[in-house]
């Protein structure tokens, strides 16, 4: 293949995360039968062509231009968002065969890196979602254009593109009360004719709209993220009309917070400077497995509640009893449970052990989860503020027991290499991305751990994400 030139040919797999394999042949040329290259967004059995655009490592990679074939798999009408919008990978599938992908993407990268170190190992396959459509839980909207100069819209960003937005009023991913906020919202702000923060300029008022919603309590929290560059009175005005308009809703759930957060920062992230509670409060909450966890904006929760659900409880029965060798049913151990987030792993974990020590790097989390184990009546959780690479350094009891919940970009190496100091016989790595995943099992590997069972959970539906947990035991002859 050559930089620059177009081919035509067939999808034999996906690679994660949405890296199709094309097989190109080559009758006509004897010693040159066929060639392989890896084109994005496309799916398994389309026929595609493609332009040659790099190689790397001395593979060539594609861009798609167009989908000559479908595969025979293939639904239509399933969303009119889909190819547009690029929140969702395989919603053309049935659900049946975007699990099939998930997991065995999954699993070429665990045996790559597990059984040239340990030989077999148990994969368990994958867990499907509860709820497969309208399951998220988390919108984060963003304000723009969806053409140059076009009319304002509110969504997601178009597949491919920093700039162009997709109104996503018919999203399937997200339930009927996302969508009635997003266009009385854009309706509002349209009539209103007012600006969208500019990317390029750095010049407008509107950013982002932040909607949270509980599955089991029904309380929704919605933020409307905007900079500083409007007349202060103009904005009171608009602001009183934003609350309004929310307040007026026919939904299923129930508004309990309206916040607007300033932002006047030039990367293109939900963030705040200045929050300020236009109506009723600035958190929510939500229920898992019995426990009721106190939600607020930026909280780390996961985006699926049921599926988390399933996520935590196939943790905790991959944990199981750490009651003490001794027989005698007194629960003794110490239990780290690093990138906490708002708790939820540590209070899963509270009534089988003497404590749970949680670290997590974002304050408000961690205020949550102390005021979420009170709530839970847990006595026996501490959570601490900090980085796991500086905090481990910190805290004087030593661990009986670790579980690992990082971020997508998985453990930094030094923190890896506190945690394995510990010398714990068992381990519990929770992962949302299995290519970091399989980097951070490489170095427990090397280092005494074996892989006991893994298994995948699929989170985020149509989406090309998944978890992965792995139960990792040490070696006897490991080095500590």
């Amino acid at each position: 293949m050559k930089k620059g030139q177009c081919y035509t040919g067939k999808v034999e797999r996906i690679d994660f995360p949405n890296k199709g394999i094309v097989t190109v042949s080559f009758p006509e040329e004897e010693n040159r039968k066929e060639e392989k290259c890896v084109v994005k967004n496309a799916l398994p059995g389309q026929t595609v062509t493609f332009q040659v655009n790099k190689f790397k490592k001395n593979k060539a990679e594609g861009r798609l231009l167009k989908i000559e074939e479908r595969s025979p798999k293939e639904q239509e009408g399933i969303c009119p968002h889909f190819g547009i919008c690029g929140g969702c990978t395989y919603i053309s599938l049935p659900y049946e065969e975007q699990l099939k992908i998930k997991e065995q993407q999954i699993k070429r990268l665990l045996d790559s890196c597990i059984l040239k170190h340990q030989g077999e190992y148990l994969f368990e396959g994958i867990k499907g979602s509860p709820a497969v459509y309208e399951y998220r839980n988390k919108m984060e909207f963003s304000f723009g254009d969806e053409i140059k100069d076009g009319p304002l819209a509110l969504g997601m960003h178009k597949r491919g593109s920093f700039y162009d937005i997709v109104t996503v009023k018919d999203c399937k991913i997200m339930d009927e009360d996302y969508r009635t906020i997003l266009q009385a919202v854009l309706s509002f702000f349209s009539e209103k004719e007012v600006t969208f923060f500019h990317r390029l300029r750095h010049e407008g008022y509107l950013r982002h709209l932040l909607v949270r919603k509980a599955v089991k309590t029904g309380e929704i929290l919605v933020a409307l993220v905007t900079t500083t560059q409007i007349e202060e009175n103009t904005q009171a005005t608009l602001l009183h009309g934003f609350r309004e308009v929310l307040s007026r809703l026919p939904l299923q759930g129930k508004i309990i917070g309206i916040l607007h957060m300033k932002n006047d920062s030039v990367a293109d992230v939900v963030k705040s400077d200045e929050t300020v509670i236009l109506q009723g409060q600035d958190y929510f909450y939500e229920e898992l497995l019995g426990l009721r966890f106190k939600i607020s904006p930026f909280s780390f929760f996961q985006t699926n509640s049921l599926g988390a659900e399933v996520l935590y409880q196939t943790a905790r029965d991959y944990i199981g009893e750490l009651k003490s060798e001794e027989g005698t049913g007194k629960a003794d151990k110490i239990v780290y449970d690093l990138y906490s987030g708002t708790g939820t792993i540590a209070q899963l974990m509270a009534p089988v052990c003497k404590k749970v020590i949680g670290v997590e790097i974002v304050e408000e989390a961690v205020e949550a989860a102390i005021k979420n184990a009170k709530d839970n009546g847990l006595d026996n959780c501490r959570f601490i503020a900090g980085d796991v690479l500086k905090m481990l350094d910190e805290i004087e009891e030593k661990p009986d027991f670790i579980i690992l919940d990082p971020p997508r970009d998985g453990v930094h190496p030094k923190a890896l290499e506190k945690i394995i100091s510990y010398n714990v016989e068992r381990m519990i790595y929770i992962s949302c991305k299995p290519t970091s995943l399989t980097r951070d099992l490489e170095i427990l590997l090397e280092r005494g751990y074996k892989v006991e069972k893994t298994v995948a959970i699929d989170q985020f539906p149509w989406t090309a994400n998944c978890e992965t947990i792995c139960l990792l035991r040490k070696e006897a002859s490991g080095e500590g």
